[in-house]
């Protein structure tokens, strides 16, 4: 613990594990340990989540430090499919914010060396009173859209004018920048959905703790939604948007199943990439949907399947398309989008995967699934135009054939691509020298590095 001593900051940590909301943390947390390299961080959170985030050799990076807080599962716990998917999150956001106190007490303990600064994922409203309690700054770090973090941070606002449970096709014309998008697109918990679950609980409770921070942080750039993060800028005092994180960090390179030499046989903006993230499957019917029109249309494909292949996907299938697609369980996702193969990309809308499909200019078409995915959807379709949501929401045969036919095979599909090449070159002159990005994040790291207490 020697570098504890020496450090000129000792910042705390304390990230969500579920979802993908470590890993885009933690990419930001190397930023800024990069930016201030004589501090020590000391990133909390769960043993199984650490386990993940942190891979073998990440004491190569040793100004950063993993420390395990307890999950809240009882003793003994196992997860089975029999159980509910929700349930570990539940025991989980049942043990905070003790666990992350005690945690914190005894990294002190430990290390010897008090807290200077916190930084916690947004989703933990109880950072505000902890680092209130320690007497300093707290900083939280949005992982996902700025119009999703508008949606939750006012909820309330949000029910004042449309009351609950209003009908899905509902228009949201009273608020800039949002009249194109109904109801139906804002997330579960605003103003439909259990309101008493234990999510949309934690996010309600975000929104009203919010500005209390020294500063919100978001893995997004300016020029995305502009309209949406001046709201923001207006509500709390430094609301920073410092991304897009994969512009802005590099990762390792990882091509073991050959994906890019694959894709160098196919015709520029030929090929349709699929992945629909690290969390969902789509149910067997839509699988079955999705597999019949790859089979039968002409569109070569790489699919990035996290299940099993052999036991999800029809039989044969794999074998009768190997002429025209490569199925893969895991694939380098912002070296595919970048390659000028890839013609569209089929996505549940994840905010990740629709900032790496802007970064390599690629139209997309969405399956959504929950959390702020319908929302990402809706806006992606309706007010940037280069994407379009499944007609019915689900895949069917018709709805996925049209929307592969609409981009690839239609001048309006063009146009889409060129508008998804003025927000490419939008995020990367956020990223390059002088960029909103680059200086957004240099104001972040003087609010981590501040030597007085920020209230």
């Amino acid at each position: 613990m020697e570098k504890y001593k020496k450090a000129s900051k000792h910042i705390a940590v304390l990230a969500f594990p579920f979802g993908t909301h470590a890993a885009p943390l933690l990419s930001i947390i190397r930023r800024l340990s990069e930016a201030s390299p004589a501090s020590m961080f000391s990133f909390l959170c769960t043993e199984r989540s650490n386990s993940s985030t942190f891979p073998k050799g990440h004491q190569k990076h040793d100004s950063i430090k993993p420390f395990n807080v307890w999950d809240g599962l009882p003793e003994g716990y196992t997860h089975c499919l029999k159980r509910n998917p929700h349930e570990p999150v539940d025991y989980f956001l049942k043990a905070v914010p003790q666990n992350f106190k005690d945690a914190v007490e005894a990294l002190v303990a430990e290390t010897g060396r008090p807290i200077d600064c916190l930084i916690t994922d947004a989703f933990y409203y109880f950072g505000a009173d902890i680092a209130d309690e320690l007497k300093v700054p707290w900083v939280a770090l949005w992982t996902a859209s700025p119009r999703a973090l508008f949606s939750h941070a006012e909820t309330e606002f949000f029910r004042r004018h449309l009351g609950i449970n209003d009908p899905l096709d509902k228009p949201l014309d009273f608020l800039q920048g949002f009249a194109s998008m109904r109801v139906a697109d804002l997330p579960d918990g605003v103003v439909r959905g259990n309101f008493d679950a234990s999510v949309p609980v934690l996010l309600n409770k975000m929104g009203l703790t919010l500005p209390r921070a020294a500063a919100v942080a978001a893995n997004s750039y300016e020029d995305l939604d502009n309209a949406v993060v001046n709201m923001l800028k207006s509500r709390y005092k430094r609301f920073l948007n410092v991304g897009p994180s994969n512009l802005m960090s590099s990762s390792p390179f990882d091509d073991r199943h050959g994906c890019l030499d694959w894709l160098e046989r196919h015709q520029p903006l030929s090929v349709v990439y699929i992945s629909f993230g690290s969390v969902i499957t789509p149910p067997p019917h839509e699988i079955e949907a999705l597999t019949q029109v790859l089979e039968e249309s002409n569109f070569p494909f790489l699919w990035s399947f996290r299940g099993d292949a052999e036991k999800q996907l029809p039989p044969g299938f794999p074998k009768r398309t190997s002429s025209k697609g490569k199925l893969v369980p895991w694939a380098p996702q912002q070296k595919i989008l970048e390659h000028p193969s890839v013609g569209v990309f089929v996505s549940h809308g994840g905010w990740n995967s629709i900032l790496e499909s802007i970064s390599g200019g690629v139209p997309m078409v969405f399956r959504p699934f929950f959390g702020d995915q319908k929302l990402n959807t809706r806006t992606v379709e309706a007010i940037w135009g280069f994407g379009l949501g499944l007609e019915g929401g689900t895949l069917t045969k018709e709805a996925i054939t049209n929307a592969l036919n609409f981009i690839l095979s239609t001048e309006e599909g063009k146009k889409m691509r060129q508008k998804v090449g003025v927000q490419k070159e939008l995020a990367y002159k956020a990223v390059q020298r002088n960029g909103s990005s680059i200086e957004n994040f240099k104001t972040l790291v003087g609010v981590i590095t501040c030597h007085h207490y920020l209230p």
